[in-house]
């Protein structure tokens, strides 16, 4: 945008109705600068139909805010919105109009996206309310610890969106962050006070104005149910008052733990691992785990030129990933663990370590942990090996081959639990604390473990602990996810083949009920699931 322009929008942006009749009299024919939300316009009015000829009687109603932002979550939301109300809840539907969560937009922009979503959302009032959330931008103050959660939440947000764990608070895309959280803030603070929801619900609870929103709503003790998606088809992630990318599985695991580890369980969990092993798709699951099949531990070995000495396999997230933030125990962050965890090996000559980092760098532009590592050592010692994001090196061949796993908060740390390698956990991960991983609690603490690791480096974990590890994998993978019939990134292939009149009905409900019961803040009942 030329400078003219934004200057031009920007008084415009100031003018009664300016935006609103450029809407109106020029931007019917198109969505507005990438706002899109033209599969959402030509389902909704069917949505609707489905939803009033369902209408269910259901005496335990309750008022919700469905909270969204962002055009894909939008049309979820609205979805979802829909289908509550088809089950005769109170349903408002909050949203703001951004297409993105990094650029800035001017107001002459967000009131000519404000028009358009109007337009799209007007089948929707007749079962269910719509609320702009973008409020009022006079800095009206925050109480002080809510201010100081919107601060953390846009630090989070600008570590995720650069892929770093050093935020610059004086950059651009901090300021902007903090600005809008703290606008989503103050304008949910507002509404919640004015209709006062039962429940509110929301994606992800962690960063962004969802975040934003989640402390706002825990402010005023207003319930919050978080929900996200994984890899697998037909499930959702949920979460009460705990952002739901936190995966807090302890109450889940408590309730679970007890239930007899079956056969036929751990034959489906078998499946499953193999699956991953050997770098194939598993069912509903929708993602290849690995680049390459496994080749076998002696294959690595040799690929790596690995020699005799024992063998300590750091597995690494991405950096600034979703599934790291908020996540620190004692480290501060996966980069300092990284960099102390180096200068330990770097001493020891007697242990070879391999660093895997994550896959998922390939997708990404952030820093890598190879680059975090060779601009941290000054040379990298020659028992060292780095496997890049793009080697096509399996990791179930690395963790054959392991004798101490060390991991900040990846799956794969699960995994060499399961494959019976004692493993050490440096960050707040969903299997922390579950009975088959070593947890420090302390720097001290930490290099205790690791040095008391290394003097019995030949050391296998005891068998109940192994079998601990594959019982729980097997909970979580296939009863913490709860079901559900419209995954985000399928959502209208999905539709078509559950669309909401089927799940409304009978049988529909009798797969979901429950899921759409703990959705309005029902409490969890994992003994029933």
């Amino acid at each position: 945008m030329s400078v003219s322009s934004a200057k031009v929008k920007g008084i415009l942006g100031r003018l009664p109705l300016a935006a609103e009749l450029d809407w109106s009299l020029r931007g019917r024919m198109q969505p507005p600068d990438g706002f899109k939300l033209e599969e959402l316009k030509a389902a909704l009015p069917d949505w609707v139909a489905q939803a009033e000829s369902a209408l269910s009687q259901n005496t335990s109603t309750k008022k919700v805010l469905v909270f969204a932002s962002l055009h894909y979550w939008i049309s979820h939301a609205c979805l979802l919105s829909v289908a509550l109300a088809g089950r005769g809840h109170r349903v408002s539907l909050g949203y703001l109009p951004y297409a993105t969560w990094r650029k800035p937009v001017s107001k002459f922009d967000l009131r000519r996206r404000e028009a358009y979503a109007r337009s799209v959302f007007a089948p929707a009032e007749k079962v269910i309310r719509i609320d702009s959330l973008l409020g009022d931008e006079r800095p009206v103050s925050l109480p002080f610890e809510l201010q100081e959660a919107i601060i953390d939440v846009s630090v989070m947000d600008t570590q995720y969106t650069l892929q770093v764990e050093d935020v610059d608070r004086k950059g651009d895309l901090f300021k902007l962050r903090l600005n809008r959280n703290g606008q989503a803030a103050r304008a949910a603070l507002k509404w919640i006070e004015d209709e006062q929801p039962d429940v509110i619900l929301l994606p992800n609870g962690l960063i962004l104005e969802f975040g934003a929103i989640h402390h706002a709503a825990r402010a005023l003790k207003i319930p919050v149910i978080s929900y996200e998606f994984g890899e697998q088809r037909d499930r959702i992630w949920l979460s009460r008052n705990k952002p739901v990318m936190l995966q807090d599985t302890e109450c889940f695991w408590q309730a679970k733990k007890k239930d007899p580890f079956t056969e036929d369980q751990r034959l489906e969990i078998e499946k499953l691992f193999s699956s991953r092993q050997g770098a194939d798709l598993y069912e509903q699951f929708s993602r290849r785990w690995q680049k390459a099949p496994s080749e076998g531990a002696e294959s690595a070995r040799s690929a790596l030129q690995l020699d005799g000495r024992p063998v300590v396999l750091l597995a690494a997230n991405v950096i600034g990933d979703s599934l790291t933030l908020g996540r620190a125990t004692f480290t501060g962050d996966m980069s300092n663990w990284l960099r102390r965890t180096l200068d330990f090996f770097a001493k020891r000559d007697d242990i070879q370590l391999v660093v895997r980092v994550h896959p998922g760098e390939v997708k990404l532009k952030g820093p890598s942990v190879s680059d975090l590592a060779r601009d941290h050592l000054s040379q990298i010692p020659d028992r060292f090996r780095i496997i890049e994001a793009g080697d096509e090196i399996n990791t179930y061949d690395l963790i054959a081959v392991a004798d101490l796993g060390l991991v900040y908060t990846t799956t794969v740390g699960l995994e060499m639990a399961m494959s019976g390698v004692p493993v050490i956990v440096a960050g707040k991960t969903h299997y922390r604390g579950k009975g088959f991983t070593l947890d420090p609690s302390s720097w001290e603490d930490y290099f205790l473990k690791l040095e008391d690791c290394l003097k019995e480096i030949r050391h296998t974990p005891p068998a109940i602990q192994t079998e601990t590890a594959w019982h729980y994998a097997y909970r979580f993978f296939f009863e913490y996810p709860q079901p559900f019939p419209w995954h985000l990134l399928h959502l209208w292939e999905d539709l078509r083949e559950k669309p909401l009149s089927a799940i409304l009905a009978d049988n529909g409900q009798a797969t979901y009920g429950w899921t759409f019961d703990y959705l309005v803040g029902e409490p969890f009942d994992w003994d029933a699931n």
